[in-house]
């Protein structure tokens, strides 16, 4: 057997909406990615293994659809949440295993910003040369505010919700007009989940500064 043999039954269509066949793949990554958001909002550490199986199956999804830099975004994706599920648990400091939640530093927006433009524009430029990508532009900034998005999740920095926000509101509309019209529902629910994770976090982040500013007697 092999491992056409194995994916093959992912790709075939599971059900049809709006006259366009929906895949195995984008179902099971439907559910996933939704669990995972879900659970990031929540700060459950299980977010990070359910989050690489979605990754997995966005790798077929979006390669079948020339999303190429997502595609490759994904394998990414899995390395950083190998990162994310040790810094959760390893994180905290002494005297704690728990991540508290922080407020992005300006040395950090710094370096985001500029590895973000320099990634979309090098992205932009390899996609629109080396590949058939009909949304190079397009792709590239997805790829480079989700990777932006993930380094701020992995660190709990709640700034991160904003840019998944950024990330979400152009991947929408990307995704209907590639046809992945289940994708894009769950990039619409994504953005929900983001609002409601970047108020937990804000609360959280309140409450851990209102303990810091607490002072010893």
């Amino acid at each position: 057997m092999t491992l056409a043999d194995v994916l093959d039954p992912l790709q075939q269509p599971l059900v049809t909406v709006l006259d366009t066949p929906v895949s195995w793949t984008e179902v099971l990554g439907f559910g996933s990615g939704a669990l995972c958001v879900w659970l990031v909002a929540r700060q459950h550490l299980a977010n990070w293994p359910i989050g690489i199986a979605n990754n997995l199956f966005f790798i077929l999804l979006f390669a079948q659809s020339g999303l190429y830099a997502d595609a490759g975004l994904q394998i990414v994706f899995i390395s950083l949440a190998a990162y994310g599920w040790w810094t959760w648990t390893h994180g905290g400091g002494p005297g704690t295993s728990v991540l508290p939640v922080r407020s992005t530093t300006r040395t950090e927006w710094t370096w985001l910003l500029a590895a973000g433009a320099v990634g979309a524009l090098g992205l932009t430029l390899l996609l629109s040369r080396a590949t058939d990508s009909t949304v190079p532009f397009w792709d590239a900034l997805t790829a480079s505010l989700s990777l932006m998005a993930t380094y701020g999740q992995c660190r709990k920095r709640v700034e991160s919700w904003w840019l998944w926000i950024a990330a979400d509101l152009v991947y929408i509309p990307l995704y209907a007009y590639k046809e992945l019209y289940l994708t894009s529902l769950l990039y619409a629910g994504f953005l929900t989940l983001c609002l409601v994770g970047l108020c937990n976090w804000n609360r959280d982040l309140t409450a851990g500064r209102r303990v810091d500013a607490v002072v010893p007697v």
